[in-house]
This record gives structure tokens, C-alpha cells and sequence, in this order.
């Protein structure tokens, strides 16, 4: 699949002090990539989205931090009449928190396990799980039995630091507070977690592990048909959705509009699915050029 480039030029520089120290033309080409700007989606068609949903870990973070720039992105979405939805591999306890906290409209957290959302004018948390308690109980030891033989047989990975306010699954940490542990270590991890019946992710910091055939994609179809009363696969073309990495595949696969950010480029020929554009900046810089184009686009219609 050939990936499309966005451009972050002189009208996008709204967010875009970052845009400086963008790779050149020139760089990119050696790559073999083929450099066209955002301005392919038109702006009658930027005028159509309705809604961005994005991961949040190395698409809007950077390096583990959420700068001021990517979270005024995700502010200046929904001040120009666009829902957003952040859909992650980030435990349910972190869901709470941004669904009441940040400018967002809802939160799907676990890769697809559970949803939360805040209504502001009741001020009630509502949340949607996957599953009952009863499974709820019965796969913690299951999770916590794999979780042992991972960290046994990897060498170097650790249980991920929020796993104490995870629901759903099991993270091991491969880079986000231990050195980086090989691909190789890697794919053992993914290998052990399905040989045990488990569906795993690879994410840009952690290995997900989980019992069921849920993900982002079908928990975002029941958020955005029983919150918002859109239907996800008929209205596709009026989304748009930004990931970096492999747990991303299924909504890159899905969605027309789907953006990777620069670091996406990382994962090639890991992944099962390519988004259609990516940007030229990396993580939080990447989202801010995609919002400051999208922004700019939907202002000339």
C-alpha cells in the first residue's frame, strides 16, 4: 500500500512550531515515499468528517507526555464542532480520569474492553463493559497465569505500571519503563499470549493480552450507534482516524480517512493493516499538523 504524506505547510502553522524541524521533500523521496499534502482530501471532503477518533500513546503523547500543543489539538476539534473519541490500550482506571478531565466526548480504553464517558450537564460517568463481572473475575487468574510464564521466558520485560487499575487484560511493559527489549522478545511475548488463547496487540510501549474478540473497532461501532446514533460502517467516510502502531491495524483497515502518524513508519511490515496518509511529524507533533490541516481545510469550504 502506498502511503500518502500530509504536509504541514506555511497556512497550517496554527499548532505547528514543530513543523521547523520536519524532514525535507527531498528526505522523504529517498525513502521511496510519495510526498502529497492533505490538501488530496479537498475541502468539501474535510468538511464532511464529523468526528476523529485517535489513540493516545505515541499519537497524541510524545515520548510519554502530553505537551500543550497535541492537548489544545484535541481542544480546538471540539471547539470547531468535531466529536472526538480517544480509543486506547490504556487501563480502565486512566479512562475515568480523561473522560471527565479532557476535552473529549468519550474514552475506549483496554483495546476495546470497556468505554467510558462523562455527561457534564447530569454529571454522571457512564460506562460500557464487555463483559460481566463473573468473566471479569474468572480471566484475572488466567491473565495473572500467562502474565507469570511472559516474565519468566522474556527476559527484561515487566509487568506494565498501570496494571493495577486494568479490568480486561494483561500488559507487559517491552519499552515504556524497562530498556527496550528486542523484536525478537517481543514476538515471544505476542506467541506465548496466543498460544494460551489470548488476542494480543503490540502497542508502541506494551504487549496487550486478552480473552475475547472484542477491540477498538467493535466497541467504537456500539459507542458511536448507542451514544451518538451514527452507524460506524455506513458513515465511515465522515471519520477520521489517527494511530501509530500494530493495535491500530483494525482502524486503519476500516476507515478511509485513517492517519498514521510519522512513527507508524516504525512498525512497517508488522502490521496487518496501513493507514491511507501519515503525517510528516512524529507523535504529538504528527496530531497537531493532522488538526491544524483538518481545521484549515474546513474553514475554506
Amino acid at each position: 500500500m502506498q502511503l500518502i504524506w500530509i504536509v504541514c505547510d506555511s497556512k497550517h502553522m496554527r499548532y505547528g512550531a514543530h513543523c521547523a524541524t520536519l524532514p525535507s521533500a527531498a528526505e522523504i523521496f529517498e525513502m521511496g515515499e510519495t510526498l502529497k499534502s492533505i490538501d488530496l482530501f479537498g475541502s468539501a471532503r474535510a468538511a464532511a468528517v464529523h468526528t476523529v477518533i485517535t489513540d493516545i500513546d505515541d499519537t497524541i503523547t510524545t515520548d510519554g507526555l502530553l505537551t500543550a500543543a497535541a492537548y489544545s489539538a484535541l481542544e480546538q476539534l471540539r471547539l470547531n464542532g468535531l466529536r472526538v473519541v480517544v480509543t486506547t490500550g490504556r487501563p480502565a482506571g486512566w479512562c475515568d480520569h480523561i473522560a471527565r478531565m479532557w476535552p473529549v466526548d468519550a474514552v475506549v480504553g483496554e483495546n476495546g474492553g470497556c468505554c467510558y464517558w462523562y455527561d457534564r450537564q447530569a454529571r454522571k460517568l457512564g460506562v460500557r463493559h464487555s463483559l460481566g463481572p463473573e468473566a471479569l473475575h474468572t480471566n484475572r487468574e488466567r491473565l495473572n497465569a500467562v502474565a507469570k510464564q511472559v516474565l519468566l521466558e522474556v527476559p527484561g520485560t515487566a509487568l506494565a505500571s498501570d496494571q493495577f487499575c486494568r479490568l480486561y487484560d494483561v500488559a507487559i511493559d517491552f519499552c515504556e519503563d524497562v530498556p527496550r527489549v528486542s523484536d525478537d522478545g517481543v514476538q515471544r511475548i505476542v506467541a506465548l499470549m496466543e498460544s494460551a488463547g489470548m488476542t494480543a496487540k503490540v502497542s508502541s510501549i506494551h504487549v496487550n493480552g486478552w480473552f475475547g474478540s472484542y477491540d477498538k473497532l467493535s466497541m467504537s461501532r456500539e459507542v458511536m450507534r448507542d451514544l451518538f446514533d451514527v452507524d460506524l460502517d455506513r458513515d465511515r467516510e465522515h471519520f477520521i482516524y489517527a494511530g501509530d502502531s500494530p493495535n491500530d491495524a483494525p482502524m486503519f483497515a476500516h476507515f478511509p480517512n485513517s492517519v498514521g502518524v510519522a512513527n507508524v513508519r516504525d512498525f512497517a511490515g508488522r502490521m496487518d493493516a496501513l493507514p491511507q496518509f501519515v503525517t510528516r511529524s512524529r507523535s504529538g507533533a504528527g496530531f497537531t499538523e493532522l488538526v491544524a490541516s483538518l481545521i484549515a481545510l474546513r474553514r475554506s469550504e
